[in-house]
C-alpha cells in the first residue's frame, strides 16, 4: 500500500510527559510499501525538527520528499521489502496537533497555552500510530538528529517495541554548544515585536526572527570546511544591487540569505519554539539517574550509530558515547563515522556516503 498524508485523531486526553494533556490530538503520518501478514517489517522513521511526514514520494503525492534517494524500491529502506513508516512529529505544524493548532476545548489556538514539549510525548504519540496500524513490534527504528532522540525515547520507555535501532547524526542528550545555539535561535524568534509572546497576528509572523534563527541554523548545520570549498572569497553579484552596503557582498552571505527566505513563512514560529525547547530537555540519563541505567533499559538485538566528522551540532564524540552504550547491552552494536564535508546536513545531501552504510545494515 502507498499513501499520501493520513490523518488519525485520537480520541480523549493524551497525558503530556512533564504536565498537562491534549485533547483528542491528530497525528500526521505517511507509509509506503506493504505490510507483511506477520507484521513484522515495519520501519518507522522519526525526522529532524523541521520536516514533515513526506519522507519520500508516491503514486498520490510525487514531490519530492526529504529522503527521497534513501526510501523506496531497491533503495537502502526497500519499500519492497519494508513497510515504512513516517510521522509528523506532535507540536509541528504540518498536520499533527501542535501549538498552531486549534485547542477543541476553546475553539483558539493553542499558541503558548499548548503543554510544554518533549522528546518523549513525540515518541508516544508516533508509538499511537504505530498501534493504530496493528503493529505490536517494529522491525527498525530509524532516527536522524532529533529523531534520534525521539526515537531513543521510544526504544527507552517501550523496550519491547523494537528489535533494531539506528541513530544518525543524533546523541543521549544535547550538550552545551547545541542547547546554546537553540536558545538563542528562540530568543531572535521572541525578541522580533512581530512575535507579541506567541500571539503573532495571521499574515504577519515575526518574519525577522525566524531569518536570523535560520541563518544561524545553517551556520552550525553545515561545516566551515565545505564553505570554504563552495564560497571562498567569492563576491555575491547581487551586492552592487543593494543600497546597504554591510549586507550580502559575499556569496555565503546570499546563501544564508536565500535559505532564510525559503524557511520563513514555511514554519510556524512558536511549533519552532516547543520543538527547539523539547530538542534540549531530553536526557537519557534521566531513566535510573546515569546514561548507563538508561541504557540497560533497553532490549534491542542490533543497533547502527553513524556521525559525521565536520558536525559540530552531534559531534563525533557524541556518537561514540551512544555507541559505547549500546555495545554495553546489545551483542551486534555498530560505529560508523563518516569523512563529510557538509556537517550535520550530511545525512539530508551526501547519499553517496550514507547509502552503503544503511544498505549493509538491512541487508
Amino acid at each position: 500500500m502507498t499513501s499520501a498524508t493520513r490523518l488519525v485523531k485520537f480520541e480523549g486526553q493524551f497525558r503530556m510527559h512533564r504536565a498537562g494533556a491534549l485533547e483528542s490530538p491528530t497525528l500526521a503520518f505517511e507509509t509506503w510499501g506493504e505490510l507483511t501478514d506477520a507484521k513484522d517489517n515495519a520501519i518507522l522513521i522519526f525526522t529532524g525538527l523541521s520536516p514533515s511526514a513526506h519522507a519520500t514520494s508516491c503514486v498520490e503525492d510525487p514531490a519530492p520528499g526529504w529522503w527521497e534517494d534513501m526510501i523506496g524500491s531497491g533503495l537502502p529502506i526497500d519499500t519492497d521489502r519494508f513497510f515504512v513508516i513516517c510521522v509528523n512529529s506532535l507540536g509541528s505544524c504540518f498536520g499533527s496537533t501542535g501549538p498552531a493548532s486549534v485547542n477543541p476545548l476553546t475553539g483558539k489556538r493553542y499558541r503558548l497555552s499548548f503543554p510544554v514539549l518533549t522528546l518523549e510525548d513525540v515518541a508516544e504519540s508516533a508509538w499511537l500510530v504505530v498501534r493504530h496500524l496493528g503493529i505490536e513490534k517494529l522491525h527498525t527504528v530509524v532516527g536522524c538528529s532529533m529523531g534520534g532522540m525521539s526515537g531513543l525515547a521510544l526504544c527507552v520507555r517501550h523496550p519491547e517495541s523494537t528489535r533494531s535501532f539506528v541513530s544518525i547524526s543524533s546523541a543521549t542528550r544535547a550538550m552545551p554548544f547545541s542547547i546554546a545555539v537553540r536558545s538563542l535561535q528562540r530568543e531572535m524568534i521572541r525578541s522580533d515585536p512581530n512575535w507579541r509572546k506567541g500571539n503573532y497576528k495571521s499574515g504577519k509572523p515575526p518574519i525577522m526572527g525566524q531569518r536570523l534563527a535560520r541563518k544561524l541554523g545553517m551556520i552550525t548545520y553545515r561545516s566551515a570546511e565545505e564553505w570554504v570549498q563552495r564560497f571562498g572569497r567569492e563576491r555575491s553579484t547581487e551586492h552592487a544591487r543593494i543600497e546597504d552596503q554591510f549586507v550580502a557582498e559575499f556569496s555565503v552571505e546570499s546563501y544564508l540569505e536565500n535559505h532564510a527566505n525559503k524557511f520563513t513563512g514555511a514554519f510556524d514560529p512558536n511549533c519552532y519554539l516547543y520543538l527547539s525547547h523539547a530538542s534540549d530537555l531530553f536526557d537519557l540519563a534521566e531513566y535510573g539517574g546515569s546514561l548507563q541505567s538508561g541504557f540497560k533499559r533497553l532490549q534491542l538485538e542490533r543497533t547502527l550509530v553513524i556521525g559525521v566528522r565536520t558536525d559540530i551540532l552531534f559531534p563525533l564524540e557524541q556518537q561514540r558515547e551512544l555507541a559505547a552504550g549500546f555495545a554495553e547491552v546489545c551483542d551486534d552494536a555498530q560505529l560508523v563515522e563518516l569523512d563529510c564535508i557538509r556537517g550535520h546536513d550530511s545525512f539530508l545531501v551526501e547519499m553517496d556516503a550514507f547509502r552503503p552504510v544503511l544498505c549493509d545494515f538491512f541487508e
